[in-house]
């Protein structure tokens, strides 16, 4: 059952509302990192989770640990492309036939750091497929079934680099600048509906992608010099924020994107 905790205004305040026991998180690109993370988070608040990348041998790794750790919870895997549709929509189908979605996470993404002079027509369409066309296909496939409902939460993770300009990487900053509308556009849509669409924002966190990245001093002393927390994320100070839009603590909350930046843009947004 779902944990409906009132929301009237002489409820008071209660730490379940934070509680997600009883709901249905898919999580894309939860083979590592981010993804990972967030997985893990979700089900460590009590919800169900299905988790969704390319690799199924990492998948399957994810999945054992979420099981180790919180053995009543149901946790599938799911194969997915997000780059085709087609795979996409397969993917959903395959989901739901197990039963309803009350929680989608588009995390996946993918980022080529090419100066733009000499970035490829291939290189933007598989960030673009990836990034921005693969979520929000996903998110149409399970908007429908929660607009039915009149109840679910849509979380888009978009990045800083979607609202301020970064020295390389124009093809990622343009997919996450469209995932940070395409949130305020869906939760125009689907607000009257009780579905809600927010988006996270990362800056730097330790991630298999970011880590030789970070591993050079220069360069992890320049982002940090740029952070005011002065230090980079750690992938659970995203859990939180994750799980307080998907949970009812955010239900009058949508269509926001929360920066998690150690205040990065407080500079330039």
């Amino acid at each position: 059952m779902l944990n409906e905790t009132s929301h009237s205004p002489n409820s008071g305040f209660n730490l379940n509302w934070f509680r997600l026991d009883g709901r249905r998180v898919v999580v894309t690109g939860a083979s590592r990192g981010i993804g990972r993370g967030l997985a893990l988070g979700f089900a460590a608040a009590g919800a169900d989770v299905v988790l969704v990348a390319r690799d199924r041998e990492a998948l399957a790794s994810v999945a054992d640990e979420i099981r180790s750790q919180h053995p009543s919870l149901a946790v599938e895997t799911v194969a997915c492309d997000l780059r085709d549709v087609a795979s996409v929509r397969a993917a959903a189908e395959e989901i739901e036939r197990e039963g309803r979605v009350d929680v989608l996470v588009n995390n996946a993404g993918m980022n080529i750091r090419t100066p733009a002079l000499q970035v490829t027509e291939a290189e933007w369409q598989a960030i673009l497929d990836t990034d921005l066309r693969g979520a929000f296909f996903l998110a149409q496939q399970f908007g429908r079934g929660m607009v039915e409902r009149r109840r679910g939460s849509v979380i888009n993770v978009s990045s800083v680099g979607g609202a301020v300009a970064l020295r390389t990487g124009v093809a990622y900053a343009a997919a996450k600048a469209g995932v940070i509308q395409m949130t305020k556009v869906l939760a125009i849509e689907w607000g009257p509906y009780n579905v809600r669409v927010n988006g996270i924002a990362p800056w730097y966190f330790r991630t298999p992608l970011t880590q030789g990245l970070l591993d050079n001093p220069d360069y992890r002393s320049e982002v940090v010099g740029r952070t005011p927390l002065r230090r980079v994320g750690e992938i659970d100070e995203l859990v939180g924020p994750a799980v307080f839009l998907a949970s009812n603590a955010a239900s009058y909350v949508t269509g926001h994107t929360l920066f998690v930046d150690g205040g990065m843009t407080i500079y330039g947004f």
